[in-house]
C-alpha cells in the first residue's frame, strides 16, 4: 500500500504533462491547408486584431513595450484562432526608397512594436499558453540592415547598409544583393505574454546591475514609449516599462527561427488572461541574425491560442515543439566554416568589453568561449563570401544574418569549442531550389 501510494502522489503529476502536451502537440501537426484558409470549419471563433493607421502610434491594439498594465485589446477562448495584423520591427520607418542614410536616422525607442495585447479567457498565474503557429502571409516589402553600434560584429561593421528585398512565398529577392534569392521560412521574431510585477521588478533589478557593470543593456525609455499612458513621459508606470530588444522568460524577441508553421510554443503565464502579444516577423533568418535584423516585415500571423492549467511550476521559460518542420529548413547543398575562440592580440570584442579587459586583451586565445568562436567562423564565412561569391563585406554580412546558420559542434573539448557557420548554397541562382 505504501509503494501504491508513493505512485500515485507522483503519477498524477507527469500524466498532467504528458496528457496537456500531447494533447498541444496533436492540435499543433495536424495544421491543414484547409485549417489556414477557412478557420471557422473547425468550430471555434476566430479573434481579429488588425493593425489599423501607418504607425502604432495610430493604433490602439499596438505597444512597443513590457509591462501588465498594458491593457487587453481583445479576448478569446482557449482553442479559438487569433489573426494578427503585425508591422516590422522599425515601425514603418523603411521603404523601397530607403538608403544607409535612413538607417542612420532610425530611431531605436520605437523597436518593436507588438500588436496585442490578447486577454486569454480561463487562463491565470501558474497556467500556460500553448500558441500554435497556423499560418504566416508576408507582406511585398522587407529589409534587412546594418545599424551603427549593433549587431554581433559592430565593431567590425560600423558603417550603415541596407538591403531591400521583394518577398512573396516563393521567395525573396534583392537589388542590393544582386544574384541571391532567399526562401520563404517566416516566423514570429517577438511573441510574448505580459511579465507580472514580480517579473518586471526582477528584469529590471538584473538588468540594472549588468548596465552598471558595463554590459550592453538598454534601459527603460519614455521617449516614444507606447502606450503613452503607462510606459511614455508622462505614464503611470514609465520607469518599469521594459525594452523588447532582450527576451526573457515571458517570450519576447526570442529570434528562433525552427518556430514554423505547424510548431507549438509554450509560455508561463503571470498575469490573468495571459496577455499574448506579437510582432517583428521575420520572413528568413540565419540562426544568430548575426547583423542585428533578418528579412523584417509586415505580416499576417495566425494562431491557435489553447490554456493548460496548472503547468506553470514545470514550464517556467519559453519551450516549444512540433514535427518534421525542422527537415525544410535543411540546406541541400551547403558550404561551412570552423571557428574557435581566437582573436587578435590587444582586440577585446565589443561582447567581451565590459569584463576584465586588461586580462582578455593580450590574450590571443580565450577558453571555452562559445562566444568568441561564433565570431571567429562568421568572420571566415564574410571572407568565404567575398572571395567565392564577389559580394562585399557588408552584403556578405547582411546575407549571413538571413542565411548563414551559426551551431555549436562541441562543448568540452577545451580550451577551443568549436562552432560551425552553415550557408545554403542554395541561396545562390546557380545552386537555385528555392522553387521546389
Amino acid at each position: 500500500m505504501t509503494k501504491r501510494g508513493a505512485t500515485t502522489r507522483i503519477k498524477p503529476r507527469a500524466t498532467l504533462l504528458a496528457a496537456a502536451l500531447a494533447v498541444v502537440l496533436c492540435a499543433g501537426s495536424s495544421v491543414s491547408a484547409d485549417e489556414r484558409n477557412d478557420h471557422h470549419n473547425h468550430g471555434k471563433d476566430v479573434v481579429q486584431l488588425p493593425k489599423t493607421g501607418a504607425r502604432c502610434a495610430n493604433d490602439t491594439k499596438c505597444h512597443n513595450r513590457w509591462h501588465p498594465a498594458i491593457q487587453p485589446v481583445a479576448s478569446a477562448n482557449s482553442g479559438d484562432i487569433a489573426i494578427f495584423g503585425t508591422r516590422d520591427a522599425f515601425d514603418h520607418s523603411l521603404n523601397r526608397n530607403s538608403t544607409a542614410a535612413d538607417v542612420v536616422a532610425l530611431n531605436l525607442n520605437l523597436v518593436h512594436p507588438l500588436t496585442g495585447p490578447l486577454f486569454v479567457n480561463g487562463s491565470a498565474p501558474g497556467d500556460v499558453l500553448a500558441v500554435t503557429l497556423l499560418d504566416i502571409e508576408p507582406d511585398k516589402f522587407g529589409y534587412t540592415i546594418i545599424v551603427p553600434g549593433f549587431g554581433f560584429l559592430r565593431d567590425v561593421f560600423p558603417d550603415a547598409f541596407i538591403a531591400r528585398w521583394d518577398l512573396s512565398r516563393r521567395g525573396a529577392t534583392s537589388p542590393d544583393i544582386p544574384g541571391v534569392k532567399i526562401r520563404f521560412d517566416g516566423f514570429m521574431g517577438t511573441i510574448g505574454v505580459a511579465p507580472g510585477p514580480a517579473q518586471i521588478e526582477t528584469y529590471f533589478q538584473r538588468e540594472a546591475e549588468l548596465a552598471s557593470a558595463g554590459g550592453f543593456v538598454l534601459q527603460p525609455q519614455p521617449l516614444d514609449a507606447l502606450p503613452g499612458t503607462v510606459c511614455g513621459p508622462g505614464g503611470s508606470h514609465n520607469g518599469r516599462c521594459l525594452r523588447t530588444i532582450p527576451p526573457r522568460e515571458n517570450g519576447g524577441n526570442m529570434d528562433v527561427k525552427q518556430m514554423q508553421v505547424g510548431t507549438t510554443l509554450l509560455l508561463p503565464c503571470f498575469v490573468n488572461g495571459c496577455l499574448l502579444s506579437i510582432g517583428d516577423v521575420h520572413f528568413a533568418q540565419g540562426d544568430g541574425e548575426v547583423s542585428g535584423t533578418a528579412i523584417e516585415m509586415d505580416a499576417t500571423v495566425t494562431v491557435r491560442v489553447q490554456v493548460i492549467k496548472g503547468l506553470g511550476a514545470q514550464v517556467t521559460q519559453p519551450q516549444f515543439h512540433g514535427g518534421d518542420q525542422l527537415k525544410r529548413l535543411a540546406p541541400k547543398k551547403f558550404h561551412a566554416t570552423v571557428g574557435y575562440p581566437l582573436k587578435q592580440k590587444g582586440v577585446i570584442p565589443p561582447t567581451h568589453a565590459y569584463l576584465n579587459g586588461s586580462k582578455i586583451g593580450p590574450l590571443t586565445n580565450l577558453s571555452e568561449d562559445v562566444t568568441l568562436a561564433a565570431r571567429d567562423a562568421l568572420l571566415h564565412m564574410v571572407d568565404w563570401l567575398k572571395i567565392n561569391k564577389g559580394l562585399s563585406r557588408e552584403q556578405a554580412y547582411c546575407l549571413s544574418s538571413v542565411a548563414v546558420d551559426l551551431r555549436i559542434a562541441n562543448l568540452v573539448d577545451t580550451p577551443n569549442f568549436a562552432v560551425s557557420a552553415i550557408l545554403d548554397l542554395g541561396v545562390f541562382r546557380e545552386h537555385d531550389d528555392n522553387d521546389d
